[in-house]
C-alpha cells in the first residue's frame, strides 16, 4: 500500500478559484454535463443526441483547457505584480463538470492552503443568479471544516466595469473593425450578445441586466460607436418552454438586411473565453442565419488569454485580498 504525498504550499499562501459553468469536452460526457445542468435529471434523449450533435459539429469544447491556461497566467501576473507576496496559488473549478469546485477546494486545502479568494468567470455578478457557485463553495468549505482543514474563502462580486476587462473588449472590437474593407469599416453594424436567461431569473434581480448595460455602454464609447451602428441582444436561450430574454440574435438580423446592410460583426460581452455557445451558437448557427440572408459575418475574437483581460483577473483578485483576506489577520 502508498500513500499519496501530497505537495504543500509556502505558509501563506492564498489560493485563488477561476470558477466557470464547465462543458462536457467530449459527446460522450453530454448525458452527465447535462444531468448537472439540470439539478440531477436526466435529460430527454432528443436534447442529448442534440448537444452531442453540436459538439461533433465544432470538435468539442476548449472551455476547460483555455480556464486552465488563465489560471497559468493569472497566477504569473499576481507574480509579476506582486514580487514581494502574497503568494498566490491558481486553479480552476467547474459547477457541472470535473474538475468540480468542492474538489478543488479540497485539493487546496490538501495543500495547505487556508485563505481563498474565489472567482466567477462572469464579469456582471448577481448573488441570485450566481447563487449555485456560493452553495458549492459554502458545502466544500461546511465540510472540510468538519474535518478539520478550515478554509475560509470569498467570492468576489462584480468587475463588469474593470478598465482592463473593458479595454480588452474594446480592443479586440477595433482589431474586428480594422479586418473590414476600408470602405465599410465606419458603417458594418454591430450585435453585442449576453447568454439569455429565464425571465424569472431577472426578474428576481433586475441589477443584473443593468450591469450588462453598463458594459456594453462603456465598450461602445471606448469604441467610438454612435447608437446606430450596434444594438444589444441575447443568445443561447436555453431548451426550456419559460420565457427567455429577448430580443435574441438572430431575430435581429433580418432586419439587418431590410436596412441594407450586407455585413455584420458579433461582439459576445459576457463570454470570456471559446465554448460551445461562442463556436456553435454564433460561428455556426448565427452564422448560417446571416449568410443565409446575405450578410458577411464576422466575430471578434474571444478574450481568451487577453493580456489585458489577465491583467482585469488580476485587478479582481488584488482588489478582493486588499479589501477582505489583508485586513483580517486571521480573523473572518
Amino acid at each position: 500500500m502508498t500513500s499519496e504525498i501530497v505537495a504543500k504550499t509556502a505558509p501563506g499562501t492564498v489560493g485563488v478559484l477561476l470558477m466557470t459553468f464547465g462543458s462536457a469536452p467530449k459527446p460522450e460526457d453530454v448525458p452527465a454535463y447535462l444531468a448537472s445542468v439540470r439539478g440531477g435529471r436526466p435529460a430527454p434523449a432528443d436534447l442529448v443526441v442534440e448537444f452531442q450533435r453540436r459538439y461533433q459539429v465544432v470538435g468539442g469544447s476548449p472551455l476547460i483547457e483555455i480556464t486552465r491556461q488563465q489560471a497559468t497566467a493569472l497566477e504569473a501576473e499576481l507574480k509579476r505584480e506582486r514580487p514581494d507576496g502574497p503568494r498566490f496559488a491558481v486553479s480552476i473549478g467547474m459547477r457541472h463538470s470535473p474538475p468540480f469546485i468542492g474538489d478543488a477546494i479540497r485539493a487546496m486545502a490538501e495543500r495547505g492552503i487556508a485563505d481563498l479568494i474565489a472567482v466567477i468567470l462572469s464579469p456582471q455578478y448577481s448573488p441570485y443568479i450566481m447563487s449555485g457557485y456560493h452553495k458549492a463553495v459554502d458545502s466544500a468549505c461546511a465540510q472540510l471544516a468538519a474535518e478539520g482543514k478550515p478554509v475560509r474563502a470569498q467570492v468576489a462580486g462584480a468587475w463588469h466595469l474593470n478598465s482592463h476587462f473593458l479595454d480588452a473588449l474594446a480592443g479586440r472590437v477595433r482589431e474586428a473593425l480594422a479586418s473590414y474593407p476600408p470602405e465599410v469599416q465606419d458603417t458594418v453594424p454591430l450585435l453585442l450578445t449576453s447568454h439569455s436567461l429565464p425571465k424569472r431569473s431577472v426578474d428576481h434581480e433586475p441589477e443584473y441586466l443593468n450591469q450588462l448595460q453598463e458594459t456594453v455602454r462603456a465598450v461602445v464609447e471606448r469604441v467610438g460607436l454612435t447608437d446606430d451602428r450596434w444594438q444589444f441582444a441575447y443568445q443561447s436561450a436555453g431548451h426550456t418552454p419559460e420565457e427567455w430574454l429577448k430580443p435574441d440574435m438572430k431575430d435581429l438580423l433580418p432586419g439587418l438586411r431590410e436596412q441594407g446592410h450586407r455585413h455584420v460583426l458579433m461582439v459576445p460581452v459576457q463570454f470570456l473565453s471559446d465554448h460551445l455557445e461562442i463556436l456553435y451558437d454564433i460561428d455556426v448557427a448565427a452564422r448560417e442565419e446571416a449568410e443565409s440572408l446575405g450578410i458577411a459575418f464576422t466575430r471578434i475574437e474571444s478574450l481568451n488569454l487577453s493580456p489585458l483581460f489577465i491583467q482585469a483577473l488580476a485587478d479582481v483578485v488584488l482588489g478582493e485580498y486588499g479589501c477582505g483576506l489583508a485586513s483580517t489577520d486571521g480573523e473572518r
